[in-house]
């Protein structure tokens, strides 16, 4: 067993951080972890989703133009994905329930869990972009979608890989 393996990797020895779990033990501990980031993103996903659905039962939505438009209909497809993907591991988990596929479950789930936040950070970024170039100007609207995406890519994948990359040093005793 390796400690370089990524955490959602069956064989990863989770002693060397001082953990001593079986394979099911760490299965339901990534288990729980991944139910609370799924609390986190479908909490979010809901409030996109809802903002979305309501705009269209605005008087300005016909203000829109043609891009706009076009850009709404797409982050109401992404909104429709996110919500699927966030609740598609508690589907596989009740459809697995008491089939001993926890360890399984959790490193699928992992996955999807991953590929929602692409779309979730897409959402986002979309919404804003939506919102900025509706209310503000198109320029406005480019720039708030630069911005956001440089937020979510420095955040999300830069700011973790960083982490990553650093070993882990031993608290030092001053």
């Amino acid at each position: 067993m390796t400690a370089d393996l990524p955490p959602d990797e069956p064989n990863v020895d989770d002693r060397v951080d001082g953990r001593d779990e079986t394979p099911n033990e760490r299965a339901d501990r990534n288990w729980l972890e991944l139910l609370q980031e799924l609390r986190v993103m479908q909490t979010g996903t809901q409030i996109l989703t809802g903002f979305l659905l309501a705009v269209a039962f605005q008087p300005r939505f016909t203000d829109m133009d043609e891009l706009q438009r076009d850009v709404y209909v797409v982050l109401v497809a992404l909104a429709a994905i996110a919500t699927i993907l966030a609740l598609a591991p508690v589907g596989m988990h009740r459809a697995l329930f008491g089939h001993r596929r926890k360890p399984e479950l959790v490193r699928i789930a992992a996955r999807i869990v991953r590929i929602d936040l692409v779309v979730i950070g897409a959402l986002t970024i979309g919404v804003t972009t939506l919102i900025v170039d509706f209310t503000v100007n198109r320029t406005a609207g480019i720039i708030a979608l630069v911005a956001a995406l440089i937020l979510v890519v420095a955040l999300w994948l830069a700011l973790p890989r960083m982490m990553r990359g650093r070993r882990y040093a031993e608290p030092r005793e001053d």
